[in-house]
């Protein structure tokens, strides 16, 4: 699939012309979705991404592992409050059940649970991402 960069920087432009968080535009089977928060741009045929932030980008070694996921769309928070302390960081042990981030929709705070006990192998998101439903947050051991 070529990438039509004209489209893109049009889309990009569109996004400070109108003060907007994100843009989606559709043609076919090609969806491209431009967004200032993740600072990526998503090409839904192959779900790829490009972005200049090389820790949007998923490696390899993401496949192994317990997943938790995002129950909801919205922004996710690593710590109950700016400036708190995280809820976990990398090499934490963790049970089943504990808080390990909030996702933040429609102004209310949603606790999101591990789904199993397990150490913390990776964190996927960056503190206050937008993230979507059954995006995986963090990775366990």
């Amino acid at each position: 699939m070529k990438i039509d960069k004209k489209l893109i920087k049009e889309l990009v432009d569109n996004l400070k012309e109108f003060e907007l968080a994100e843009l989606e535009y559709q043609d076919g089977q090609t969806k491209i979705k431009v967004s200032k928060a993740s600072k990526g741009i998503e090409i839904g045929k192959t779900s790829s991404i490009v972005s200049p932030n090389k820790s949007v980008l998923k490696s390899s070694d993401d496949s192994e592992g317990v997943r938790v996921k995002s129950p909801i769309i919205g922004t996710a928070y690593l710590a109950p409050e700016p400036g708190a302390k995280k809820f976990v960081e990398i090499g934490d042990k963790i049970k089943k059940g504990q808080t390990v981030m909030i996702v933040e929709a429609m102004k209310t705070m949603n606790h999101v649970p591990s789904t199993s006990d397990g150490e913390v192998k990776k964190i996927l998101i960056e503190d206050g991402q937008p993230v979507e439903f059954g995006q995986t947050l963090i990775l366990l051991k």
